[in-house]
């Protein structure tokens, strides 16, 4: 049957089904990136839905192509934890058992949702592809019916719906921003979008750690990655999906990578201006708008999902906040004698510093009289606040010198 998939009639029949599993993620107009970008940028909130991201579209729609047959046998798949949900959601509603394999780097979280929904959850390997291969073996070992996370046009066109979604809601769009993993949603959404305007722009962006179909784009062919390095877990791929390389060069207007460290700082971005927690790989398109050359644009960026455990928020929020500046470490030297500390303390509060840990060395000179150290991490607005704070204790007689900050 997949021969017949990414047409415009499956397209549409897909965007029917999908409805049973799917809320309705209406467009976000950000007025904080359009001023940011120069362009009008709306955000397609997939991170809203049920399980959390995209995923349960393709899944879904995947399901009700197989027979009853196919799907009472099992179904099995492996995932690093969006299109384990969609699955393990999916195969609830039809009231299938399902075998989910995932990396054993999963966030907590990912596993714990996915087990909600009464999948069995095998953790095996580091990354995705290891994981996948055990799937396979699972599969063929008990006989299960797979569902390939993206490598497959019946799931591929299921995540397109977005795109139908999107035009309906903003059919003069310019430019639409999808991220990339196996590529999956990118060939559904650039299809589609063809399908239904060929002026409109489709750009994958990609992890620059993980770029696994910029990589096969360059090369001309599906290409492997030697290793994968990201803190974006749900685009963490190594190989992207052969069945669907021809339509992503076809269709993909061109592919943007994105450096981890901005998408600590999109994180951010998205929990301060728009009250919403994305995950690193819906990040990308976020990230992306910086490096999208076009002014004056109807763009919109797709947010993939927001399943994010607790503990990598906030690690984010932490490095967010020292890539900032909004908090920093000094060292400074000065004599072991009362007062000192407070002379310091003083300096920093009268420039509206506020002074999260201090660390006293004693021991950093043999003459504790001529010089102890203290280092100082503390709290600031942003970069020029910083600077004046650095200013104010170099005018006090003191040489601070910045240092890594550990919190």
């Amino acid at each position: 049957m997949e021969e017949q998939m990414l047409v415009l009639e499956k397209f549409e029949e897909a965007a029917e089904i999908v409805k049973q599993v799917t809320l309705e993620t209406k467009l976000i107009f950000s007025e904080f990136l359009s001023a940011q970008t120069g362009n009008r940028v709306y955000l397609k909130p997939e991170n809203m839905q049920f399980t959390g991201a995209y995923k349960v579209r393709g899944a879904y729609y995947k399901m009700s192509t197989l027979s009853e047959e196919e799907r009472q046998k099992g179904l099995i798949t492996a995932s690093a934890g969006n299109h384990a949900q969609g699955v393990a959601y999916a195969a609830k509603r039809y009231g299938a058992k399902a075998t989910i394999v995932m990396p054993t780097t999963t966030p907590l979280m990912k596993v714990n949702r996915t087990k909600s929904y009464g999948a069995e959850v095998v953790l095996y390997g580091d990354v995705y592809d290891e994981a996948c291969a055990k799937a396979y073996e699972l599969a063929d070992e008990h006989g299960y019916t797979f569902i390939h996370p993206f490598d497959d046009l019946a799931v591929a066109t299921g995540q397109g719906t977005i795109a139908m979604e999107i035009v309906k809601e903003l059919p003069l769009v310019d430019y639409i921003l999808v991220p990339i993993g196996g590529g999956g949603l990118a060939t559904g959404v650039s299809v589609l979008a063809k399908l239904l305007n060929p002026k409109i722009k489709v750009i994958g962006v990609e992890p620059a750690g993980a770029n696994c179909m910029q990589a096969s784009l360059a090369a001309d062919k599906v290409t492997t990655l030697p290793k994968v390095n990201t803190i974006a877990d749900g685009t963490a791929v190594k190989t992207p999906g052969s069945k669907l390389f021809p339509y992503i060069k076809e269709n993909l207007d061109d592919i943007i990578t994105v450096e981890d460290k901005e998408l600590v700082v999109a994180f951010l971005d998205m929990v301060e201006n728009h009250k919403m927690v994305v995950e690193n790989s819906g990040l990308l398109t976020v990230a992306a708008l910086k490096h999208l050359e076009v002014e004056d644009k109807k763009v919109v960026s797709i947010l993939s999902g927001g399943n994010m455990d607790v503990i990598t928020m906030s690690s984010v929020v932490q490095q967010g906040l020292i890539m900032r500046d909004r908090i920093f470490t000094v060292s400074v030297l000065l004599p072991d004698k009362p007062g000192e500390l407070c002379r310091v303390s003083g300096v920093i509060a009268d420039n509206d510093g506020n002074v999260i840990k201090l660390e006293h060395n004693q021991f950093v000179s043999i003459n504790r009289n001529a010089a102890v150290e203290l280092r100082i991490t503390m709290e600031a607005f942003g970069t020029e606040h910083k600077n004046q704070i650095i200013a104010a204790l170099e005018k006090g007689g003191y040489q601070p010198r910045l240092m890594p900050t550990v919190i």
